[in-house]
């Protein structure tokens, strides 16, 4: 029976990895601290998964242990401690579309904790509204109304850097 649950969970975490990387990153901000959240939230959902697995919507219920896992690292003092004076350049990726992805996650980083982290769930991870609200923690009328005022403010940021470019 252990052996089906494990197949299981290596299944489920192969198939969404590349989602919840995406979701970390674009909460955070920071692609080594988004890995961090990712081992720390599979490290978890690997525990659980017994009773994960028999949830109405396991990907809510790991997208909540991700948010929580993200909002925990926050509150911790370390998290804003620099271990180097600056930090080393990053290559440059030669993929198509880095401009537009560039500019998006600046109009993302221009947002609060809490619009960005509705937004993410929202409109890239396309879960429904009374799923954020469970994961979040608040009402379905203030996930809609961060949902508005942040794609607002999106809006707003990428006419401008639009009108720039």
């Amino acid at each position: 029976m252990r052996q089906e649950w494990e197949r299981e969970y290596v299944e489920y975490v192969t198939a969404r990895l590349p989602a919840l990387r995406r979701a970390a990153y674009l909460l955070c901000r920071d692609p080594h601290r988004a890995d961090d959240i990712v081992q720390a939230t599979t490290t978890t959902l690997y525990c659980r998964w017994r009773r994960v697995r028999s949830a109405d919507s396991v990907d809510a219920y790991v997208h909540r242990m991700l948010v929580r896992k993200y909002l925990g690292e926050r509150r911790l003092r370390w998290s804003g401690v620099a271990l180097m004076p600056r930090l080393p350049e990053a290559a440059q990726p030669a993929a198509e579309g880095v401009e537009e992805r560039d500019v998006l996650r600046a109009a993302l980083a221009r947002l609060t904790h809490a619009q960005r982290t509705v937004v993410v769930l929202r409109y890239l991870c396309d879960l429904s509204v009374p799923q954020i609200a469970e994961i979040v923690g608040c009402s379905e009328s203030n996930v809609r109304s961060h949902a508005s005022r942040g794609l607002a403010a999106l809006r707003e940021t990428l006419g401008r850097e639009g009108a720039h470019a």
